[in-house]
């Protein structure tokens, strides 16, 4: 029997706007892919994921018509193979073969997803890296476009296969993205029908269509401010995928607004703020110099370059890395901490804003906080953290917002993410599905305060609507009581936009809570993390006690 279909419908993101087909902010790499683009493209936003009409024909980066760095400045059809290869990574760049900011940027965002050095030049390790993540598929086309036919069967092969392929990854199916319908492609297809109440017969028409894009997330924020897709002065008033990147700039840069695609007073006053902070005419105006000072820092790397990164374990790395090295171990150092959200520029040099980050992360983790990277803080840094203990320790519901929140910081795809899913029978990476209500399933586990378990926030509704299993619905929360989001309103939580975590504090109709399968609030990959939520903000709650 083929492998089944992974929920979706339990994931963050912040309140969406109200359009048809939505993805997740940030880069995930699955398969190789990014999970903002396929969204972006389906809603018209960015175009251009396949070649222009006058880029050269593309040219194999590892042959010997490539040079050894492509860089920004450059035009060839290495150039064009790069954007393509960017693109089926999911990163919308218009194809070419000239490159330029935007593919600068594709780039180090590419580096610092895949956890390299994040210095915008393509040499040996991008070029691998990118081919060896599936990178050679067509350019994804949106399968509700007139250039996917009405369905699309085993034997197809092109852009509409390598979008239908991510899509299905994103739904839990574990494949190869080639642009290529195969038997392993029928395979997911059929599952995926089955599980979704289809006809299971492995033909992708406009119902399984609608099924595949109908995902439980809010609107990308993987638009680049810069690129043509947004208005030159993004200013009150507007609303749309560019207004939520520029939220989630602010609150990278350390603002907290609510994540919704609105530009209103409150992002209005947070632009105003983050201006005067950087020395730029504070308007409210986001144009071509706020803009430029809001990436400032973004993926790190200033284009000069870095030592090639090896791998912290490796006998060419000394037992302890620490400040005033220079080498590809720091380059290695510097790229895993921005994958745990540090924001550093990747220069392979261990200076201050290195050891700082060192010793952020490290107290984080419950390591000694020293700013030495040893044998320990490598091996959190890869992700090799003790999984939870086994039995649950218990205390009940009083423990459920401790054990919540000591996992804070926790980042996806780790094994300390992974094992989650072991409170419901998954072993699973937590990069390949949706895991917020597999995060509260673990914690209700960990706590033994119920013994419900479910990776749908439907379920958990359900059966606090019905008192069962010590669940009930309450509306004066607490903290430690279990929250759930329905994005899209009208309370059903069945629309496939829904999202659930635990609460943290409330003020009022704010509240703040601790979520699963949520953005980093600082850039970065997602994990757990504390958000700042409203029951005034256009999106349903349900707030569930546990006794």
């Amino acid at each position: 029997m083929g492998r089944p279909a992974f929920p979706v419908r339990a994931e963050d993101r912040n309140p969406p706007q109200r359009v048809a087909h939505r993805t997740r902010p940030g880069w995930r790499i699955r398969v190789g892919t990014f999970a903002a683009t396929a969204a972006m493209v389906s809603a018209g936003i960015m175009l251009g994921a396949g070649p222009a009409s006058a880029a050269p024909a593309p040219i194999k980066l590892t042959s010997a018509s490539c040079p050894n760095e492509i860089v920004q400045g450059q035009a060839s059809g290495c150039v064009t193979e790069l954007q393509n290869l960017l693109n089926a990574h999911g990163a919308g760049l218009t194809v070419d073969g000239q490159f330029g900011s935007a593919t600068l940027y594709a780039v180090r965002e590419y580096q610092a997803a895949t956890a390299i050095a994040v210095d915008g030049r393509v040499g040996p390790a991008t070029k691998s890296k990118l081919y060896a993540t599936g990178g050679s598929a067509p350019a994804p086309v949106n399968l509700n476009s007139s250039s996917c036919p009405a369905n699309i069967v085993q034997g197809a092969k092109g852009g509409c296969v390598t979008e239908l392929q991510r899509l299905l990854i994103h739904h839990g199916y574990t494949l190869d993205v080639d642009g290529d319908f195969g038997a392993g492609t029928a395979s997911a297809v059929r599952n995926f029908q089955s599980a979704h109440g289809l006809t299971a017969d492995g033909r992708v028409g406009t119902n399984t269509k609608g099924a595949l894009y109908d995902t439980d997330e809010s609107p990308s924020t993987g638009l680049d401010l810069r690129s043509a897709s947004c208005p030159e002065n993004i200013v009150e008033g507007q609303s749309g995928g560019c207004v939520a990147t520029l939220q989630s700039l602010l609150n990278g840069k350390g603002q907290s607004l609510a994540v919704d695609g609105s530009f209103g007073p409150q992002t209005l006053a947070a632009v105003k703020a983050f201006q005067s902070a950087s020395g730029l005419t504070s308007d409210g105006q986001v144009g071509p110099n706020t803009k430029a000072a809001l990436y400032s820092n973004i993926g790190g790397g200033g284009g000069n370059g870095a030592p090639a990164p090896i791998n912290l374990n490796s006998a060419s790395c000394p037992n302890e890395v620490v400040q005033g090295q220079r080498s590809g171990c720091v380059t290695e150092l510097q790229s895993l901490l921005n994958h745990h959200g540090a924001d550093l520029a990747v220069d392979g040099d261990f200076g201050p804003l290195t050891d700082s980050a060192v010793r952020d992360f490290q107290a984080e983790k419950g390591l000694s906080v020293d700013g030495h990277v040893g044998p320990n803080t490598k091996a959190a840094l890869y992700g090799a953290v003790t999984p939870p203990s086994s039995p649950a320790p218990g205390g009940g519901y009083a423990k459920i917002l401790d054990v919540a929140a000591a996992e804070v910081g926790t980042v996806e795809g780790s094994a300390r993410a992974n094992s989650y899913g072991s409170s419901v029978g998954l072993s699973l990476s937590t990069s390949n599905y949706a895991w917020c209500a597999t995060f509260v399933s673990w914690v209700a586990k960990q706590t033994g305060a119920s013994s419900y378990r479910n990776t749908y926030v439907s379920g958990w509704v359900k059966q606090a609507r019905a008192g069962n299993y010590h669940l009930s619905v309450t509306t004066s929360p607490q903290p430690g009581d279990i929250v759930a989001f329905d994005w899209d309103g009208g309370s059903d939580f069945t629309g496939g936009h829904e999202h659930i975590g635990i609460v943290r504090t409330v003020s009022g109709s704010s509240f703040t809570t601790v979520e699963g399968n949520t953005s980093n609030p600082n850039g970065g990959s997602d994990g757990v993390y504390v958000k700042s939520r409203a029951t005034n903000s256009g999106y349903d709650v349900v707030f569930i006690r546990v006794r």
